[in-house]
């Protein structure tokens, strides 16, 4: 038995894994537990190792004696007796837990000795019956030993009989055959004694057999090619008739003939009847076609080009792919890919003539679906008959129809953008003919901006249908390529922001033109359009079209900062013609204003006239109107005195010099001489010079256009002395409301000097106003 625990003593470290560590030391592996006793035991498998198979108690002790003290041998016999009751332990368990094992395996021994001790006894008696058995068969053999070739011989005969009776039997069961119908199986019998009857065909008795084998099978023949001519047989008993008569021996090219002309009786039958779907559209009075695009691609592809992969497949197992057609399978093959591209030319014409007429422009998805259910089914023919074309081209009519589509959708966008400018013409119009107040251009921009955007980011959606990942030909490399870079974003994207800036241009011709009629505030807004297009929404667009457009062609496209430049271009020319259209619409009134009036006789000036009020008022609703899109610019510093400053032309001692009753011939000479000396020195005014994007500009252009028109028209006319003072009158009420509009209050007070001095120069009397009498009256009007 077994130490108790309390007899053992204190466990040792790994004293239970002992069995492990035995194992660690038997694959070389260095065991933890082995420390204390590692200096005791020495090397492995020496005669000191005391679990080697080389141990030597004697050797061993003398080197515990000889190297450790007495306290080291207590230590080692105390560890020593606790490692042999732990494998006494684990030695006891093993033998407790196996113990079933091994009376198991006690009775499997025993059993195993009774039963080999049966086995051996039947062994003995199966050897004694082989023997027996050998024994028989070595008597039969040596009986039946001068009768074995006459049965080989009666046995051939017999074959033989049967052949023959076969062949006595075959016009019978020829005749029968064709009366059941089972052609099949006639031509197989007529085929398996074909070569017999030729071969023996000397003989009488088989020159009849073959004879009336030959007259059936050539009732069979005619028959099957009647059948084979019939309209109504199926594409399956059509490949067993040419099966059949080429078993028969039947011409192969005849029979590629008569195949393919019957697939084609067929076929153009299912052509027709698609080509009478497109004109039923038009013979019922209705504009588009009766059934839409997927219905229609749906018909084609399940009924004829359904049954022309049948035909290619049926014509190439029975000419090309079968057994023993070698000899004719490249004639066979040149034949059906003639006759495949004949049709496909017919039936592709079909479907481009439907194409055609898909003009609408909204969600093209039953397209792309149709072309793409086009695609496919050509993909399936291409597979069964590579060499043709069909596949080729049916993908250039994707192509072309995407083409299309998009050049539509170019002349939807183009035409939308129209649209938009002639609901603004409207809305700009509308309120003047009602009398109610003028729309707000800033309402109106942000309404077509926002619009045209929106338009154009649905066309994009519905272009995008066509590199779906879910479509066939969407990996192919013009829809990865081209169509992305030289389709939408050139064809489409760029065109249509080139058509509005060229739209945009159209509107400044000149007066008379297409421009002359153009509203003025339609022109303000288009510039604004335009150039907001060239600060942020070019790029946006451009910038969405490459997301959702994934460019992998590296062809040249339009910079982003060519388009900016032409989008700022035409902003730029529409700025400039509105200036000028608004310029001529007051100089007119100015012009008529000086040319239909006497003013030689003309009265005491006693207000202002109704048409300087008219031109401030115009000046200050083109303010407002400019301000609802511009911002308000930079002006040059203002005098505290702007609306006070009188004119040089009556403030100055020349001036006053000038008009005195003192005037003498010579006077205006130096009056002139000083004068054009005092322009040397002035700022040079440029009228027509282009416009900045601000307000301030605008109106400085438009004011500068006015008065120049007004000191034109003032040089043409001759004054008498209340002629120029109304002249003086005017120009001071001007100069109190028209300085405040321009950059800088001098050019306003430059031109009117020269609008008073130029009348001045004019007058037959120049006696001017006193400046507090104007001011009276200015203040009054």
């Amino acid at each position: 038995m077994a130490a108790s625990p309390a007899e053992r003593g204190p466990e040792p470290p790994g004293g239970k894994r002992r069995p492990h560590g035995m194992l660690k030391l038997y694959y070389g592996l260095p065991d933890p537990s082995g420390e204390t006793l590692g200096a005791a035991r020495g090397e492995l498998g020496g005669p000191i190792d005391i679990n080697g198979p080389h141990f030597d108690p004697e050797v061993f002790l003398t080197k515990l004696r000889k190297e450790c003290p007495l306290a080291q041998l207590m230590d080692c016999e105390t560890d020593m007796v606790k490692q042999i009751r732990a494998l006494d332990s684990d030695m006891q368990t093993l033998v407790y837990e196996n113990y079933n094992k091994f009376i198991s395996a006690t009775d499997t021994i025993r059993k195993m000795k009774n039963d080999f001790k049966k086995m051996e006894d039947e062994m003995d008696c199966l050897a004694a019956n082989m023997a027996v058995i050998t024994e028989f068969s070595a008597s039969i053999s040596s009986t039946l030993q001068d009768q074995h070739e006459q049965i080989t011989k009666l046995s051939g005969v017999h074959a033989l009989l049967r052949k023959l009776q076969f062949l006595f039997e075959l016009p019978a069961r020829l005749t029968k055959c064709v009366e059941l119908e089972a052609y099949a199986q006639a031509v197989r019998y007529y085929s398996k004694a074909r070569s017999i009857l030729h071969q023996y065909r000397h003989m009488p008795s088989f020159q009849g057999i073959q004879d009336d084998c030959q007259k059936i099978m050539a009732d069979l023949a005619q028959k099957l090619r009647e059948k084979f001519r019939d309209g109504g047989s199926g594409a399956k008993d059509l490949a067993e008739c040419v099966e059949l008569l080429l078993q028969l021996g039947e011409p192969a090219e005849e029979l590629c003939d008569e195949f393919l002309s019957h697939a084609r009786s067929r076929l153009e039958a299912e052509l027709q009847a698609l080509e009478a779907e497109l004109g039923e559209g038009q013979s019922q009075g209705i504009s588009g076609p009766a059934t839409d695009i997927l219905e229609f691609t749906d018909r084609g592809c399940n009924s004829f080009v359904s049954n022309m992969c049948l035909v290619i497949a049926s014509y190439q197992e029975l000419f090309v792919s079968r057994e023993g057609a070698e000899g004719i399978a490249q004639m066979a093959r040149d034949k059906l890919v003639a006759f495949v591209d004949g049709l496909m030319e017919r039936y592709f014409a079909l479907v481009e003539r439907r194409i055609q007429l898909e003009r609408g422009v909204g969600d093209n998805s039953l397209l792309v679906r149709a072309l793409d259910r086009f695609h496919r089914r050509l993909q399936a023919l291409a597979k069964l008959l590579p060499a043709s074309r069909a596949a080729a081209e049916g993908t250039e009519i994707v192509v072309r129809a995407a083409k299309e589509r998009i050049r539509q959708y170019l002349q939807a966008l183009q035409s939308f953008y129209m649209d938009c400018l002639t609901d603004v013409r409207q809305s700009l119009a509308a309120p003047r003919l009602m009398g109610k107040d003028s729309p707000n251009l800033a309402e109106l921009l942000s309404t077509i901006s926002a619009s045209i955007l929106n338009q154009i980011k649905s066309v994009l959606t519905y272009v995008h249908l066509f590199t779906a990942k879910d479509i066939t030909f969407s990996n192919k490399p013009y829809f990865k390529g081209e169509f992305c870079s030289q389709g939408v974003r050139e064809g489409l994207i760029v065109s249509f922001i080139k058509s509005i800036c060229q739209t945009a241009r159209q509107f400044c011709e000149s007066a008379g033109d297409k421009g002359g009629s153009t509203p003025p505030a339609l022109l303000l807004l288009l510039s604004r359009l335009c150039l907001d297009y060239e600060t942020s929404t070019i790029s946006y667009i451009l910038t969405l079209t490459d997301e959702q457009f994934l460019v992998q062609d590296h062809s040249p496209v339009t910079p982003v900062t060519g388009l900016c430049a032409e989008a700022r271009e035409a902003a730029q020319k529409l700025l400039n013609h509105y200036v000028k259209v608004q310029g001529l619409i007051i100089s007119q009134m100015l012009r008529k204003s000086v040319e239909t009036r006497d003013w030689i006789t003309t009265i005491e000036p006693r207000n202002v006239r109704a048409v300087m009020k008219r031109v401030v008022e115009d000046a200050t609703s083109i303010d407002v109107q400019v301000g609802l899109l511009y911002e308000e610019g930079v002006r040059k510093a203002q005098s505290s005195d702007s609306s006070k400053r009188t004119f040089s032309v009556y403030s100055s001692s020349r001036q006053q010099s000038r008009y005195a009753p003192s005037y003498t011939p010579s006077a205006p000479m130096d009056t002139n001489l000083l004068s054009n000396i005092q322009k040397l020195f002035s700022e040079r005014i440029d009228i027509f010079s282009p416009v900045e994007f601000n307000k301030v500009s605008v109106l400085t252009g438009i004011i500068k256009i006015s008065l120049k028109t007004f000191l034109e028209c003032v040089r043409l006319r001759t004054f008498g002395r209340f002629g120029l003072q109304q002249i003086q009158v005017d120009c001071y009420y001007l100069q109190l409301y028209l300085w405040r509009f321009v950059s800088d209050e001098n050019l306003v007070h430059f031109l009117l000097d020269e609008i008073v001095g130029s009348t001045a120069h004019r007058c037959l009397d120049p006696v001017p106003m006193e400046q507090s009498v104007i001011e009276v009256i200015c203040e009054r009007g």
